[in-house]
């Protein structure tokens, strides 16, 4: 159960072995509410300044209690909808919302009461996936790539990425040998939508319509793509926030979209330089999947493949609640979930705090 975005929370169910046997089963998206996405902008505004990972200052304490619940009611209203009985379900994984991600300082910070949802659902619950990595000294993110692989069991391409745009975007690059390298990219849908929210009042941009409209300001694009983030090796993560677009300023608003959906692809591009082998193969999942101007800038840039999640047999909404799914059963057998060269932490590890049912 994954509710990393501002958009909603994603719950799917899946059987698995934690290994190579994953059998993929219902999933759906449960939508914010304005309201619910005001007070998680919010919590991101008061978490700036935390440096304790269980401080919970300003509105944090609250909007961790309220975003619980949200999941709660998610995951009982999924269990409804699909005749699924919660006594069924063996463990759930909890990603929570992470507020903060520091790495370089040993620090990140997901909202989410494990207790007091395995209280409320009766079941064993494994959250707080990322935390170990960080104090071993990884990226802590991203932890997907090992589901990746495992989904992947079945391509004829390789080597072959998975790209996952999100609020951030992240690729996962499997070799021919199952070989595992995995970083963020850069910005995916955050910046969009943050400039979309700010001149159209839509929290996205729809259809990448406006981005469409709009021409890329080279310029603008040069000066985002100078960050020095670009040139560092893997493994690297991003917080949301790293990238900001004041100096767009003055540009159009369908001018400023469509230089940061370039962006987004651009910084994609960038990264695949950065790969042992470039990829013969694009699986793109998450919501950028559905925006035909970032789709379209992909195709453009990169020297691939690149198709949408489902054009390969996968749910590209789902693929992230699936994952954490599939990481609460490695957590619970003790197999890793982070490796050298997917987070960049010294050894394999397996990571991820259990909670049962009082």
């Amino acid at each position: 159960m994954s509710g990393t975005s501002l958009d909603g929370i994603d719950v799917a169910l899946i059987a698995t072995d934690g290994a190579a046997a994953v059998q993929r089963g219902p999933s759906a998206t449960y939508a914010y509410t304005t309201a619910q996405q005001d007070l998680l902008r919010q919590a991101l505004q008061d978490a700036r300044g935390l440096t304790a990972r269980d401080d919970r200052p300003g509105i944090l304490a609250e909007a961790e209690q309220a975003l619980t619940g949200w999941h709660a009611e998610a995951v009982e209203k999924f269990a409804e909808e699909n005749h699924v009985s919660l006594k069924d379900i063996d463990v759930i994984g909890f990603h929570g919302q992470t507020v903060l991600h520091r790495p370089a300082g040993r620090l990140t910070v997901q909202l989410g009461l494990g207790e007091a949802l395995a209280r409320r659902l009766g079941r064993p619950v494994v959250f707080d996936l990322r935390a170990a990595d960080v104090a071993a000294g990884g990226q802590g993110a991203p932890l997907v790539p090992v589901y990746h692989r495992a989904l992947a069991a079945g391509l004829t391409e390789r080597p072959a990425a998975f790209l996952n745009v999100g609020g951030v975007a992240n690729m996962t690059w499997i070799g021919g040998d199952g070989e595992l390298v995995a970083f963020d990219t850069g910005p995916g849908n955050a910046l969009i939508n943050d400039w979309c929210q700010r001149f159209t009042g839509e929290a996205f941009d729809r259809d990448g319509r406006l981005a469409a409209s709009g021409m890329a300001d080279e310029q603008a694009l040069a000066r985002l793509l100078s960050h020095p983030y670009f040139t560092e090796p893997p493994p690297k993560s991003l917080d949301r926030n790293s990238f900001d677009s004041t100096f767009l300023e003055g540009l159009s608003p369908a001018d400023g979209a469509a230089t940061l959906t370039r962006f987004t692809a651009a910084a994609v591009a960038a990264s695949a330089g950065l790969l042992p082998v470039p990829p013969k193969l694009y699986i793109v999942c998450g919501g950028g999947r559905l925006n035909p101007t970032l789709m379209r800038d992909l195709r453009q840039l990169l020297q691939a493949s690149v198709i949408e999640a489902e054009k390969a047999g996968l749910n590209g909404d789902s693929m992230e609640a699936e994952a954490w799914a599939y990481l609460a059963v490695r957590s619970l057998r003790g197999l890793a979930i982070s490796f050298p060269g997917t987070t960049g932490v010294p050894g394999p590890l397996s990571g991820g705090r259990l909670v049962a049912p009082a």
